[in-house]
């Protein structure tokens, strides 16, 4: 029974402390753009050619 009396203000503070890092992430814009990074990955950004690496054959 002595346990829940550090538990529950420890789980109350870390509950808190979610509740801001979340609050902190929307208004720092973290979800603005959900679908961003969904589309680049779609978009080939290999026509950059450096010449440091032989090209590889087509098949």
């Amino acid at each position: 029974m002595s346990g829940l009396l550090y538990l529950i203000p420890v789980a109350l503070f870390l509950g808190l402390l979610g509740l801001g890092a979340f609050l902190w992430s929307l208004k720092s814009g973290q979800f603005e753009d959900l679908d961003g990074a969904a589309h680049r990955v779609l978009f080939d950004d290999d026509d950059e050619d450096d010449g440091d690496h032989p090209k590889r054959p087509e098949a």
